[in-house]
C-alpha cells in the first residue's frame, strides 16, 4: 500500500509556497523601491523648487532695492515666470495687486510665499545682508555719479599697478554703489596684506557724494547716538570701511572719540541706531514692501501619499504578478513532478517485473532516471545470477550426493561388496562435496566482510615454489610442465638491499590465502592446458606493486566470455564434467581473496593461444 505524502511535504506544494514567497518579496521590494525612488525624486524636485523660489525672491528684492516703486516690475515678473514655469504675483500688504504673470481673475494661493522688502531682507537669501538685514543693492544716496566713479576707478587702477609691482596680483571689482575696490583670487578686498608703498589711503577716502550721505546718516542717527553715548556728547559717529564687501558701499560702522572706552552694550545699541537711521535714509530710494505669491504656495515638505486609484493599480499589478508566479510555478512544478511520479510508480512495482522508466530530460531528474534504470538492470542481472547460482549449487551438491547415495544403497542391498575401491570412490565424492562447501563458505565470508587474514611478510619466490610443489603431481599427470620466473632475485653483482633482503619482491599477506588464490589459478590452467603444454608462474616488482602472473598455453577464452570469467559457477566449456571441470567458484574466490589483500586481478586471453591471469598486490619491500 502506498503511503500518503502529507500535503505540506509534497514537492509541488513546496515549490508553490517558495514561488509565492519569492513573488511577495519581489513585489514588496519593488514597491519599496518605487516609493523610495519617488520620494527621492520629489525631494530633489522640492530642492530645485526651493532654489527657484530663492532666486525669484532675490531678483525681485534686487529690483525693489534699485527702484523707488514697482511700476515697471511686470516685465521682470513675466520673464521670471517664463524661465521657471511658475506663477508669480506681487501684491501690496493689503492684497492690492502690483504685478501678476497670469490674468487677474485667477485666485491667488491662500498664503504668501515671502515678503519682498529690501530693507528687511532674509539674510540667507541675499549674501551681504548678514549684519543689517538690508539688501546690499540698496545704496540710495551712496550711489556715485559718473565722474566720481571714473575718478575712483583710476585710483583703483593705480593701486592695482602698485600691488602688481610689489608682487601682489589683484583685480578691480565694482561695488553696488559704483565704487571700485581691489580683490584677490579669494575675494579679499585690497588683496589682504597691503604693501607699504601702496598704503596711501587715497582710494578709501570717501568721495563728496559719500561724505554728504554719511553726514545725512549721522544727522538721522544723531539723537539716538547721543542717548547711547550718555553724558559725553557725540561719543559715536557713523563711518564707512571700503575694505568690507559685505556692505553695498563698504562697512557702515561706528567710531568713538579717541581715548574714550565704550562697552559692548553701548557699541551694539549704537550700531542699532546706525541701522535704523540707514533704513530711514534709504526708504525714499527703494520700492515699498510687497507680498510674493508663487504658484505652489508655501512649499510644504512633500510626502508620498498614494491615492485610491494608485493603490488599486499597485494592488492589481501585485495580484497579476502573484497570479503569473503561481501559474508558472504550477506549470514548471508539474513538469518536474511528472518524471518523479513515474520513478515512484516504477519503484513501487513488484521486484520481479524490473520496470524501467523513460528518460525524457537531461537534467537532474533525467540523471536520476538513468541511475534508476541502471539499478534495475543490475538488479535483474543479479537476480538471474542468483537463480543460476542456486541451480548450480543444487547441481553441484546433487551430483556427489547422488553418487554417494547410489553406492550406499547397492551396498546395503548386497549387490556389491564394500571393497577398498568402492570406499575410495565414495571418499572422492565426499571430497568434491567438501570442496564445494568450502568454496561457498569462503565466498560467503568474503561477501560479508568477515574473511580473516593472518598477514605476515612473504617472499614472492618462495610463495611460487610452494604453489608449484603442491600442484606438480597433478601437472605431471596431465602432461603439463610448470615453470617459475622471478625478476630481481639478486643483483647482477650478487648484492642485496640495505635491510638484508635481496631484490626479490616481498608482500604483506596471508600466505595460506595467497597459496589458495594462486593454486586456484594453477588448477584452472592445468584443466584447460593440453598435454605437452606449459604453465609459467612469474613475479616481479613494478612501481609500488608486486605483480604475479599465471600464463598457460591452453585453449584460451573467447573475447565475449572475458567479462564473465570471475562470476560464480561460470565455465568456459559448459559440457565439461563437474568432476573434471571444477565447481565454477575458483576464479570468484581468487578475485575475493585478492580484493581482501587490497589488490586487483585481471585476465587477458586469445583463443587457441592461452590465457594470462595477472594479480597486483601492494609491495611490502
Amino acid at each position: 500500500m502506498t503511503r500518503a505524502i502529507p500535503l505540506r511535504k509534497r514537492l509541488l506544494v513546496r515549490l508553490l509556497i517558495t514561488s509565492v514567497l519569492i513573488a511577495i518579496c519581489s513585489v514588496a521590494a519593488t514597491a519599496w523601491l518605487a516609493v523610495e525612488t519617488t520620494t527621492r525624486a520629489i525631494q530633489e524636485e522640492q530642492g530645485q523648487v526651493l532654489t527657484e523660489d530663492m532666486d525669484i525672491l532675490r531678483q525681485l528684492s534686487g529690483y525693489a532695492a534699485t527702484h523707488r516703486d514697482w511700476s515697471g516690475v511686470g516685465k521682470t515678473v513675466r520673464a521670471l515666470s517664463d524661465r521657471t514655469g511658475r506663477r508669480i504675483a506681487l501684491t501690496a500688504p493689503d492684497r492690492t495687486p502690483i504685478a501678476d504673470s497670469e490674468t487677474r481673475t485667477t485666485a491667488l494661493p491662500p498664503r504668501a510665499a515671502a515678503s519682498v522688502d529690501p530693507l528687511h531682507t532674509d539674510t540667507f537669501t541675499e549674501p551681504g545682508a548678514q549684519r543689517t538685514g538690508i539688501d546690499p543693492r540698496a545704496v540710495g544716496p551712496f550711489r556715485l555719479p559718473g565722474a566720481e566713479r571714473e575718478r575712483v576707478r583710476l585710483l583703483a587702477e593705480k593701486r592695482r599697478l602698485c600691488f602688481a609691482n610689489n608682487g601682489v596680483e589683484t583685480r578691480i571689482t565694482q561695488l553696488p554703489s559704483g565704487r571700485s575696490v581691489l580683490t584677490d583670487e579669494d575675494g579679499t578686498v585690497d588683496g589682504g596684506q597691503v604693501p607699504t608703498p601702496c598704503a596711501d589711503g587715497v582710494l578709501n577716502t570717501p568721495t563728496p557724494t559719500e561724505e554728504k550721505a554719511l553726514a545725512e546718516l549721522n544727522e538721522h542717527a544723531g539723537d539716538c547716538l547721543e542717548r547711547v553715548g550718555g553724558k559725553v556728547p557725540s561719543l559715536f559717529a557713523a563711518t564707512v570701511d571700503f575694505t568690507d564687501r559685505s556692505m553695498p558701499m563698504g562697512y557702515l560702522g561706528l567710531k568713538a572719540h579717541s581715548g574714550i572706552d565704550t562697552t559692548r552694550d553701548q557699541n551694539r545699541k549704537a550700531q542699532d541706531c546706525v541701522d535704523r537711521a540707514r533704513r530711514r535714509q534709504l526708504e525714499p530710494y527703494v520700492a515699498p514692501a510687497a507680498e510674493l505669491f508663487l504658484g505652489r504656495g508655501d512649499s510644504a515638505v512633500p510626502h508620498f501619499d498614494m491615492s485610491a486609484a494608485n493603490k488599486a493599480k499597485v494592488t492589481g499589478v501585485a495580484g497579476l504578478v502573484l497570479a503569473l508566479t503561481v501559474a508558472v510555478t504550477v506549470l514548471v512544478a508539474t513538469r518536474l513532478v511528472r518524471p518523479l511520479r513515474a520513478l515512484t510508480h516504477a519503484a513501487q512495482q513488484p521486484p520481479e517485473q524490473h520496470v524501467r522508466v523513460p528518460v525524457t530530460t537531461q537534467d537532474e531528474t533525467g540523471i536520476l532516471a538513468v541511475a534508476f534504470n541502471d539499478l534495475t538492470e543490475r538488479r535483474e542481472r543479479m537476480e538471474a545470477q542468483r537463480k543460476a547460482m542456486v541451480a548450480d549449487i543444487a547441481h553441484e551438491l546433487r551430483t556427489p550426493l547422488t553418487n554417494i547415495r547410489g553406492w550406499l544403497e547397492v551396498t546395503r542391498d548386497g549387490v556389491v561388496d564394500p571393497d577398498p575401491e568402492l570406499l575410495a570412490s565414495l571418499h572422492d565424492e565426499a571430497v568434491v562435496l567438501q570442496r564445494v562447501i568450502d568454496d561457498l563458505q569462503d565466498l560467503a565470508a568474503a561477501d560479508a566482510g568477515t574473511l580473516r587474514l593472518h598477514r605476515e611478510p612473504v617472499r614472492a619466490d618462495e610463495l611460487l615454489e610452494q604453489v608449484v610443489a603442491a600442484h606438480r603431481v597433478a601437472a605431471e599427470a596431465a602432461g603439463v610442465r610448470l615453470h617459475t620466473a622471478v625478476d630481481g632475485s639478486t643483483g647482477s653483482d650478487g648484492s642485496t638491499d640495505s635491510d638484508g633482503r635481496d631484490g626479490t619482491p616481498w608482500l604483506d599477506a596471508d600466505p595460506v590465502r595467497m597459496r589458495q588464490a594462486l593454486g586456484n589459478l594453477v588448477s584452472n590452467a592445468i584443466r584447460h592446458t593440453p598435454a605437452a603444454g606449459t604453465i609459467t608462474l612469474s613475479t616481479r616488482r613494478q612501481d609500488d606493486e608486486v605483480v604475479f602472473e599465471v600464463a598457460d598455453t591452453g585453449s584460451g577464452i573467447a573475447p565475449e566470455d572475458l567479462p564473465s570469467v570471475f562470476e560464480r559457477f561460470w565455465r568456459a566449456e559448459k559440457s565439461r564434467s563437474r568432476r573434471t571441470g571444477g565447481s565454477g567458484l575458483g576464479l570468484s574466490i581468487v578475485r575475493q581473496l585478492v580484493t581482501a589483500h587490497g589488490g586487483t586481478v585481471t585476465v587477458t586471453s586469445e583463443p587457441g593461444t592461452g590465457s594470462v591471469f595477472t594479480l597486483r598486490l601492494p609491495d611490502a619491500g
